[in-house]
């Protein structure tokens, strides 16, 4: 008798769990998706390097959180990463991993900042403190040309090689997603839709977009030589 006693409380808690689980899963939002969204180009190539964001109609599932920290590196005297997408008041470091000193500033409406010649990890972290595009340059090296894409979306990322990104974390519900890359012509508000995020575990959506010519200018030859 003794030993029924005691397991009576435990079965009751077993069947409070499950009936939790289940009511819990009846409610609308709290299952999370993935969304999964691919961008291509007229040839149907997949396009490298956009930025994509979810931002959901209902301000209620706005539940994610970005870093609130980033690095952009300048290796081989390139920005690396070339695009980098970032949540509004993300603050980024700019080390320097190249043998030679280098001058990057900005005069983007969305952040102008400049961190005069310097090597190593010796420049000041940048607050990103507006939504927008922010280019940035090197005042040494013309050919240096990188982005930042701040946003104030809940979810966000960045498409890989294959054209595709993964949102993950996404309640049920209807969100309005934008693409945007740096060689886009029409406007980034022409590309946004609405996509509906079911509880299902699992969405897709696909871009198209027209591309212009590359916007990178050519890198200048040093045969021979370190360059500056």
């Amino acid at each position: 008798m003794r030993n029924l006693e005691l397991s009576r409380p435990r079965t009751v808690r077993l069947a409070v769990a499950l009936l939790a689980a289940v009511l819990l899963a009846a409610v609308p939002g709290v299952r999370a998706t993935t969304l999964t969204i691919s961008v291509l180009d007229r040839a149907g190539h997949p396009v490298e390097d956009a930025a994509v964001t979810a931002a959901p109609l209902d301000p209620r599932l706005a539940h994610a959180s970005g870093e609130t920290d980033g690095l952009i590196d300048q290796v081989d005297k390139t920005f690396v990463p070339y695009v980098t997408v970032l949540r509004v008041g993300t603050r980024v470091r700019f080390p320097n991993s190249d043998n030679i000193r280098h001058h990057v500033y900005s005069f983007s409406t969305a952040k102008r900042f400049e961190l005069p010649l310097y090597a190593g990890r010796a420049a000041a972290p940048v607050l990103f403190d507006k939504v927008g595009v922010v280019v940035m340059g090197c005042n040494i090296h013309d050919w240096m040309l990188g982005y930042v894409y701040v946003t104030d979306a809940p979810y966000f990322g960045k498409t890989e090689a294959s054209g595709t990104v993964q949102l993950r974390d996404l309640p049920a519900g209807d969100y309005q997603v934008r693409v945007w890359h740096p060689e886009m012509e029409a406007p980034e508000q022409a590309a946004a839709r609405t996509v509906h995020v079911d509880d299902l575990g699992a969405a897709s959506s696909t871009w198209t977009i027209d591309r212009q010519a590359s916007l990178r200018p050519r890198r200048a030859p040093v045969p021979g030589s370190s360059g500056y």
